[in-house]
């Protein structure tokens, strides 16, 4: 039996990154129950860690491909907003290289705001090259929402200061003479179409809060836009607002 108290091999095994560390096989003998649940607690940790660390090694397998095949800048793109009632879509063009290591990059839509916003900040950090473009209400009830998208992600693209040989676009296809790859659920196939889906949620997110100071009553910093009850019930109350989308039912209805 180890002489450590449960503390000190807790306290060791936080500092282990391996299943067949010696240290384990030194305290798999120990038979005090406390013991044996932090070991137990150490294996599920470092499982986890094992799992999180292939999905990422997975997701980067397109970047990795394009790499291969003699691209140097591979661009990866995704957007947010397209479904709200109000507010701007915003897209967001990544351009990550092969030592990026932030192994929690994934949708956004699986992170939490905590998460999102750790992640935002090292993504900006890291990056080789991030660029956001956001088109607001009135482009998008001029060109439609899916023409203001395509717009917005195209000029995030030209803003970019390293030209892409490639892009990693969810959803979209792109009028731009740039080789491209659409995928579904691009955010949870592309680490770089992860990292922008998050940059572009956590951009646009910080935008919708702003706003809810400025046209409070809709609940904007919550709903972001969508057409919660809350929202609805401020369009009722209180009208459409400058950044209300008039093509958008049904807040023709509440125009003033």
């Amino acid at each position: 039996m180890s002489k450590e108290t449960i503390s000190q091999i807790k306290e060791h095994l936080q500092k282990i990154s391996q299943l067949d560390d010696p240290y384990i096989q030194l305290i798999s003998t120990d038979s005090r129950k406390g013991v044996q649940t932090a070991i137990g607690q150490f294996k599920r940790r470092i499982i986890r860690q094992q799992e999180a660390q292939a999905a990422f090694k997975n997701r980067f397998k397109y970047e990795n491909h394009y790499w291969q095949s003699g691209c140097k800048y591979v661009a990866g793109m995704d957007e947010v907003g397209r479904g709200p009632l109000a507010g701007p879509v915003v897209t967001c063009a990544v351009i990550l290289n092969a030592d990026f290591n932030l192994v929690g990059v994934t949708d956004s839509k699986q992170l939490t705001r905590h998460e999102r916003e750790n992640l935002y900040l090292k993504i900006v950090d890291e990056a080789e090259e991030v660029s956001i473009a956001v088109n607001d209400a009135p482009v998008i009830d001029k060109l439609n929402i899916y023409a203001a998208t395509q717009d917005a992600m195209i000029r995030a693209v030209n803003q970019l200061h390293h030209r892409p040989d490639h892009l990693i676009v969810d959803a979209v296809p792109l009028k731009i003479n740039i080789p491209q790859t659409t995928l579904i659920k691009g955010d949870q196939k592309s680490i770089s179409v992860a990292a922008a889906s998050i940059v572009a949620k956590e951009y646009r997110d910080h935008l919708m809060r702003d706003y809810d100071y400025v046209y409070p009553g809709y609940g904007f910093a919550q709903n972001m836009g969508y057409g919660t009850k809350e929202h609805l019930m401020g369009l009722k109350n209180l009208g459409a607002t400058p950044i209300h989308r008039r093509s958008f039912n049904p807040v023709p209805k509440y125009l003033k």
